[in-house]
């Protein structure tokens, strides 16, 4: 097996050893709300099975030995040696995340583990030794007499398949782990299948094993040892004392027979009578389990672990015919791709007289185009379920009792915004638990339940997402937020500003309410990290609070960052494409608006931008303008254009370094024809608008507000002069 293949090996186990920590982790914060489901400690105890005897196969030996530990924890909570608590719980977590670092050390290349990393799982050890019937740890070669008996000899026949080294896995990585369970105490290399030499494949398998292995552990235990190649390799264990000849298995089956034969439950002949028995007498028709276990061929608990193993075979196999893992970089190359296909298209369908066959290649450019996109579309809800633990954990250091309530986990969402909300998140939650939810005598004083209500709930709406992050606390506190940014110089007291401009303000740089600093909150330092992370991904944020009932924070981003339906327009000579999600509607620019920042549109005032003032464009503008209505945080606006160009596909083009800060435009891309039209940034459109107006009327409130002098004449009094 060459380096390639050792690394992808190396590769698949650290991706699924990630798994599992998650799983375990997930099942941990599952097994706190529901300590009497059975299930979810045999799901830990597997994880934890499973993760110990894939680092075997790879001599991680620190990660065998610390995950065995946690799994003679577990079996004593699955037999009912050990009951479910929140101390157990907390100090189970973080060995979860031990065992992270520890696999993040193994994809950096570092196979043993540092000073600090030995002293942090001696730690963690320690803090489970009250919660383990033999305080002293067990070294992994004493993994067997853990379970109980004495040392016992077994007969061990290996072959294992022919594809085992093309698959990433050493036979012999196998043996080396079957010493940490035992001794080997005789062992014959079989060669019977070993072809001529210049007859081999040196990534063929062809060798087979005979030994004899001493052990004080289990059969099952012995078989996990070769639970990653079981199913294209002929695994037979027998006991050495009275054990039949070995014989070879029939090829795989899922037939409950073949199962326990491949097992080394029972042997040809046994299966061979059970099979007539079930075929003729009075056992016809009887199931092949209930017969082998009424001849005394096997016992009860064998048979049903047959019958799991079955289940779970087909499962898997269902499983594996469902899903298949991709390389993140083969998926962006075929977007990047995709996206020159629409422009091309855009191409196409700018020229004159498209012809029918055109017309059918452009639309299944467009299905092309969906089907790509969706291909990186990924539930939000692992995402989301991460926070169970962060709640947990932040509930407890602050002494509060917090329920979290998810729901829309199954939304869907690009999965670069997912990777990249989980930041901002993490930190409106934080704040939620820390300034939002009230102490539980706090709550009774006011009439509430003890227990807080964090909430996450995502959903789709047109074409985006929103994720809103909610809670039933105190709400926010609107003149001491403006008090604290006046005081910081934020804003003048004298100015007059909405309720939406004051919560806007606790996303300003480093501004806090907190009285003391503490580790979760009080510099100034969140808030305003959420915005600019959200607005870098194209997004925005909206606050809606109720004092003393609670705070709702509202982030909404687009599905994808690749490709996006936008509506094109016109103003001078340059094209902007603005999100056709954010279009409410279009109307003609009315007579007599060309001196106003707002029109009356069905009895209601409707702000509106001027794209030629915001951007300096040359040139008179038409006798007849447009006006693009748009919805911003639940109220409207509109920007006036030129022209009305029409729906477009628009594939994103990063603006690059040069112009990372430029304000109001978020992307750009490349019209059919070759122009280059700006993707608008909504929000930081209408409140660059909004800034200004504000400006402009507290100016006028400043001005109105001075006193008259002789020198100096009232504003009122000079225009009446004027007019005279």
């Amino acid at each position: 097996m060459n380096e390639d293949d050792i690394r992808d090996a190396l590769d698949t186990f650290i991706t699924e050893a990630r798994e599992l920590v998650q799983d375990f982790e997930e099942g941990l914060l599952e097994l706190e709300s529901a300590p009497d489901g059975p299930e979810a400690v045999n799901a830990l105890f597997r994880a934890m099975h499973t993760l110990k005897g894939s680092s075997g196969l790879f001599g991680l030996n620190h990660l065998v030995s610390f995950t065995h530990v946690l799994e003679s924890v577990l079996d004593d909570l699955r037999d009912g040696r050990l009951q479910v608590s929140a101390d157990l719980v907390s100090a189970l977590l973080p060995c979860a995340d031990h065992i992270t670092a520890l696999v993040d050390a193994v994809a950096a290349g570092r196979g043993e583990p540092g000073a600090a990393e030995q002293e942090m799982s001696a730690r963690l050890l320690a803090g489970l030794a009250p919660f383990r019937a033999d305080e002293a740890p067990a070294a992994a070669g004493d993994a067997g007499a853990a379970a109980g008996g004495g040392p016992r000899s077994w007969l061990l026949s290996l072959w294992f398949g022919p594809d085992c080294l093309r698959n990433g896995m050493d036979p012999l990585s196998f043996l080396r782990y079957l010493t940490t369970l035992g001794t080997i105490a005789r062992m014959v290399t079989r060669t019977d299948a070993l072809p001529r030499a210049d007859e081999a494949d040196p990534e063929v398998c062809y060798l087979g094993f005979d030994l004899e292995f001493v052990t004080a552990a289990a059969k099952a235990e012995i078989e996990d040892v070769f639970e990653f190649v079981r199913e294209d390799s002929t695994i037979r264990i027998l006991p050495a004392d009275g054990a039949a000849e070995l014989i070879e298995s029939l090829p795989e089956s899922d037939r409950l027979g073949d199962l326990l034969r491949r097992g080394g439950v029972v042997t040809d002949l046994e299966l061979a009578k059970a099979l007539q028995l079930q075929h003729e007498g009075a056992g016809a028709g009887r199931p092949l389990g209930e017969i082998l276990v009424e001849e005394q061929i096997v016992q009860q608990p064998v048979v049903d672990a047959a019958l799991n193993r079955q289940r779970k075979s087909a499962e898997g196999r269902q499983q594996d015919n469902q899903t298949i893992r991709v390389f993140a970089s083969r998926l962006d190359k075929l977007i990047d791709l995709v996206g020159e296909l629409v422009i091309a298209q855009a191409g196409v369908g700018a020229a004159d007289g498209v012809s029918e066959e055109q017309a059918h290649v452009m639309r299944l450019v467009e299905e092309v185009r969906h089907t790509a996109l969706s291909l990186r579309m990924v539930p939000i809800g692992t995402t989301l379920r991460r926070f169970e633990r962060v709640v947990r954990d932040v509930s407890v250091e602050l002494g509060k009792e917090v329920d979290l309530v998810i729901t829309g986990g199954d939304a869907e969402m690009d999965k670069a915004l997912v990777e990249r909300i989980g930041d901002p998140l993490l930190h409106l939650v934080r704040n939620a638990l820390d300034h939002g939810i009230e102490t539980s005598q706090e709550r009774q004083r006011r009439g509430k339940s003890p227990r807080g209500r964090l909430s996450l709930n995502a959903a789709h709406d047109g074409g985006s997402i929103v994720i809103e992050v909610s809670d039933d606390g105190r709400g926010l506190d609107r003149d001491r937020i403006f008090a604290k940014a006046a005081e910081r110089g934020l804003v003048s007291r004298t100015d007059v500003l909405s309720d939406q401009e004051v919560y806007a303000l606790i996303f300003e740089p480093g501004f806090s309410t907190a009285e003391a600093v503490s580790n979760l909150s009080g510099r100034g330092v969140g808030m305003d990290v959420v915005r600019g992370a959200v607005t870098a991904l194209r997004g925005s944020i909206d606050v809606q609070t109720t004092p003393g009932a609670g705070t709702a924070m509202q982030i909404r981003l687009p599905l994808t960052l690749a490709i996006i339906d936008g509506f094109l327009v016109n103003a001078g000579e340059s094209h902007f494409i603005i999100p056709l999600d954010r279009v409410v509607e279009c109307v003609e620019l009315p007579p007599g608006a060309e001196h106003r920042s707002f029109m009356h549109l069905r009895e209601q005032v409707l702000p509106f931008v001027r794209l030629r003032e915001v951007f300096g464009l040359a040139g008179r503008a038409p006798r007849r303008q447009s006006v693009v209505v748009i919805e911003h945080a639940g109220q409207r606006a509109g920007f006036v254009v030129d022209q009305l160009l029409g729906q477009s596909q628009t594939v994103i083009k990063p603006l690059g370094k040069l112009f990372q800060d430029v304000r109001c435009v978020s992307g750009s891309t490349i019209l059919g024809n070759g122009d280059v039209a700006l993707i608008l940034d909504i929000d930081a459109l209408v409140s660059q608008h909004i800034a200004r107006d504000r400006q402009a009327q507290n100016r006028s409130n400043l001005l109105s507000s001075m006193p008259a002098s002789p020198e100096r004449p009232a504003a009122a009094e000079t225009s009446a002069g004027a007019g005279r």
